[in-house]
């Protein structure tokens, strides 16, 4: 028999729920939410390094070192909240704009940034991290996930996917069915949507005019949740909230995070033209590392010793990431026909013949 959720229990608040304000102060109306001062302390640690890491990957494009760089600047709760919430044996599928929830999750920094240096293949094993490779096409790692989800309770196993998104991505096709089965299947996935305002220089006004992109949910059945993105205590207990629903048979849910992105969309990209250095502003004034360090500093929990020992721990992964893309990689241009087909078909032989005849000419 299908259980049928009253709809009142999916539908969002109608303000985003927060529990440390842009100014530093816990909610006084949800004071028992608050993680432990262990967990935001490495929350805030993790968030550190994160940007110093992402400002790193900036300026390595800008040298040349990689062919392009999304940038998450400004959207450090989302991604280190999230995957802080998740248990070792749960699976990530992230967007091109994740890397720093890649590194957050323990995965090298080169080998994170391989994908967007331009290789063939995303640089790490997708097994031994349970993270899916970046998506660059839009959406499609939310059917990823809802396919994997559904095998991992096909055979038992107590896996939750998490699926990162941004705002554009909800305007997609491939969104709607994987919410939709999702929801069907009772799927064991949790859809984080980092809305952060743009799908590259499209405002959400133009891409829908629901009031809120997570009371998108109710049409599906599943329960959408309106959070402050910008709140890395918020983003961890609302992920953890949908893992543990998810886990224990309850089905999907759908977070909406509001967040915004500082940079540009891409080094490619001109933000300027669609939008105002007051804008960017009023963002810069709700930034997630600082909030969070105002409350830990008050809070007594958190030092300036503390603070500088997470800096200097960031330049010196700074350093090291530096120092590896820098060196050129070696690189052997037959592995273009080696994973194409298990069995190369004579078009692609005659290819790669005709590239190793080339090769041998210039050397």
């Amino acid at each position: 028999m299908t259980v049928v959720t009253p709809s009142d229990a999916l539908l969002p608040a109608a303000a985003p729920r927060y529990l440390i304000d842009a100014d530093g102060r816990p909610n006084p109306a949800d004071p028992a939410a608050l993680p432990g001062s262990e967990v935001l302390l490495e929350l805030f640690r993790l968030m550190s390094l994160g940007r110093r890491f992402d400002s790193q990957a900036t300026a390595l494009t800008k040298q040349g070192r990689l062919a392009v760089y999304p940038s998450a600047r400004g959207q450090e709760a989302c991604q280190v909240g999230a995957v802080a919430a998740m248990a070792e044996r749960d699976w990530l599928f992230p967007t091109y704009r994740d890397t720093m929830a890649l590194v957050s999750r323990g995965i090298n920094p080169v080998e994170a940034l391989t994908l967007l240096r331009g290789d063939w293949h995303c640089g790490y094993d997708p097994y031994l991290h349970r993270t899916a490779p970046q998506c660059t096409p839009l959406a499609t790692n939310t059917l990823h996930g809802v396919g994997l989800a559904h095998a991992a309770k096909l055979a038992g196993e107590d896996t939750v996917a998490v699926v990162m998104l941004g705002d554009g991505a909800t305007s997609e096709g491939d969104t709607h069915e994987a919410f939709n089965i999702a929801a069907v299947w009772q799927a064991p996935v949790v859809f984080l949507v980092q809305n952060n305002g743009y799908a590259i220089s499209v405002p959400l006004a133009k891409q829908t005019h629901a009031p809120s992109l997570a009371h998108k949910g109710i049409g599906y059945g599943m329960p959408g949740v309106l959070i402050d993105g910008n709140d890395a205590a918020m983003v961890h207990v609302a992920v953890t909230e949908a893992i543990e629903r998810a886990r224990s048979g309850g089905g999907p849910t759908l977070i909406e995070a509001l967040t915004y992105r500082i940079e540009a969309h891409t080094n490619a990209d001109d933000a300027t033209r669609y939008r105002q250095d007051a804008e960017v502003a009023s963002w810069l004034a709700r930034d997630p590392i600082s909030r969070l360090q105002t409350y830990l500093t008050e809070a007594g929990v958190l030092d300036e010793a503390a603070v500088a020992a997470i800096g200097q721990e960031g330049e010196e992964r700074a350093d090291r990431l530096r120092a590896a893309m820098n060196a050129d990689p070696v690189t052997d241009p037959a592995e273009l026909f080696t994973h194409v087909y298990t069995e190369p078909t004579a078009a692609l032989r005659k290819q790669a013949a005709g590239l190793a005849d080339e090769l041998a000419e210039e050397s």
